[in-house]
C-alpha cells in the first residue's frame, strides 16, 4: 500500500501543477519601500491580485532575470506605473518564461 500512495500523491500533485502552473510563482513577502534607481532598471512588471492562488496584492517587477515583489500602494510605485506603462512590457500573470521568437519579413526583390 505504501508504493500506491506515494504513486497517488505524485500523480496528484503531477494533476496540480499542470492545472494551476503559476501557483508556486506568487509573491508571499512584499516590500513597503523600493531602493532608489530600482524602478530604472525594470524589463518587465506584472500585477498579482489577492484572488484564487495567490494571497496577497502585489507589484512584480523583473530586474535582471529576478523577480521583487513590492506594494501596489507604494505611491513611487503607482506613479511609475500611470507613466511607464506603454513603454515596458507587461508580462501575462503566472505564465511560463517562453523563448521569445523573432519574425524577421524577407524583403522580395522585385526584378
Amino acid at each position: 500500500t505504501v508504493p500506491f500512495i506515494s504513486t497517488l500523491f505524485l500523480t496528484l500533485l503531477l494533476l496540480f501543477l499542470a492545472l494551476f502552473p503559476g501557483a508556486f510563482n506568487c509573491c508571499t513577502k512584499i516590500s513597503d519601500e523600493i531602493p532608489k534607481g530600482t524602478l530604472r532598471q525594470v524589463e518587465g512588471f506584472e500585477m498579482q491580485k489577492a484572488d484564487g492562488l495567490c494571497r496577497l496584492e502585489a507589484v512584480i517587477l523583473h530586474i535582471k532575470g529576478r523577480k521583487f515583489c513590492v506594494s501596489p500602494q507604494i505611491r513611487k510605485v503607482k506613479k511609475w506605473i500611470k507613466k511607464i506603462k506603454h513603454k515596458i512590457p507587461r508580462r501575462k500573470p503566472h505564465s511560463r518564461n517562453q523563448r521569445r521568437i523573432k519574425i524577421v519579413k524577407k524583403k522580395r526583390n522585385n526584378s
